[in-house]
């Protein structure tokens, strides 16, 4: 006689002899989606993660000279000396001041021409939709070095068109680079750099909500205009503040523009904003250890401001949810 497990031998492949079930076997490694991964985790950690380390390692070291003579020069630890010296550096804070007058001029003006321009491009029929969308993400695509000096040419005196344009008109030519004006000079070119990366978030944003929710607004009657303020405006808070965040971070990080004009302009010094005050210190004065410890601190500026941002975005969208 025959059992049935015999008579049958893919009823007990799968059971061992007490009765349980095999569990089916993976021949993959666990391990094998760090094969598509790994090169990328590599790259970045050679690229930001060890600069960043060795940063840390020489904002907490100095310069020591002993000896008799021109003295012998060692590195011996110097704890948060560097830190301190960066944060009572007065240098530091009035380019943080002048940072804050730029991002005055350029964040709002930024969001809200690129919150347009994504309402308009969103416009059902609209015309040369695809034109005005790569029109308006070419200036992002232009380095910054290259747009700066192309807005250098524009306002250098002798060589702008817009003040020849004025002088020929019998207008008083206007100065780019006066103490004042300097800052909605600088503005105006991390503007245009911003603006199409902004709209491109915004609009692909627009692109993702139901065009039943247009569809139904419609119906009751609504027009256009009232559909973008009152439909498509509050489903698109997240991805502006998302933008502004990110226009934020930029403004404390911008180093091209100021750096590039500054030899046409004596109102832009070599400590203008935060991050030239790095470059000062680490290339020109060779001080590698202020100058780490500077760019520590900006970057914990940076880190803390975008954090606090991050914490009053997510509260909101959690009270608007609730």
């Amino acid at each position: 006689m025959t059992s049935p497990s015999d008579q049958n031998p893919a009823a007990s492949a799968g059971r061992t002899p007490s009765g349980r079930e095999l569990k089916s076997y993976n021949p993959a490694p666990r391990f094998a989606p760090w094969f598509f991964v790994g090169p990328a985790v590599l790259l970045s950690s050679c690229t930001l993660l060890a600069p960043f380390v060795y940063a840390i390692i020489l904002s907490v070291h100095g310069i020591k000279v002993s000896g008799g003579g021109f003295g012998v020069r060692r590195e011996v630890y110097a704890g948060f000396s560097n830190y301190v010296a960066a944060a009572t550096n007065p240098e530091l804070w009035e380019g943080f001041g002048r940072m804050l007058r730029v991002g005055i001029v350029s964040v709002p003006l930024t969001l809200g021409c690129a919150l347009l321009f994504a309402l308009l491009l969103d416009r059902p029929n609209v015309r040369f939709a695809r034109f005005s969308r790569l029109a308006l993400f070419v200036p992002y695509a232009v380095p910054g070095v290259i747009a700066s000096l192309m807005w250098g040419f524009i306002y250098l005196p002798g060589v702008s068109p817009v003040r020849e344009m004025f002088l020929a008109s019998g207008l008083s030519a206007p100065d780019f680079f006066g103490e004042r004006s300097v800052f909605f000079s600088i503005a105006n070119i991390s503007f245009w750099g911003a603006v199409g990366f902004n709209t491109v978030i915004l609009f692909t944003a627009l692109r993702g909500i139901s065009p039943e929710l247009y569809d139904a607004a419609r119906i009751d009657g609504c027009s256009e205009w009232q559909i973008a303020l009152h439909v498509k405006l509050p489903l698109l808070l997240p991805a502006v503040a998302l933008t502004g965040l990110f226009s934020l971070v930029g403004t404390i990080q911008i180093f091209s523009e100021p750096k590039t004009l500054e030899p046409l302009s004596n109102a832009i010094s070599t400590t203008w904003v935060p991050v030239m005050l790095v470059y000062r210190e680490t290339f020109i004065s060779t001080n590698v250890y202020s100058g780490a410890a500077t760019a520590m601190f900006v970057a914990a500026m940076t880190t803390l401001v975008s954090l606090v941002l991050f914490r009053v975005m997510q509260r909101r969208n959690q009270g608007r949810n609730a």
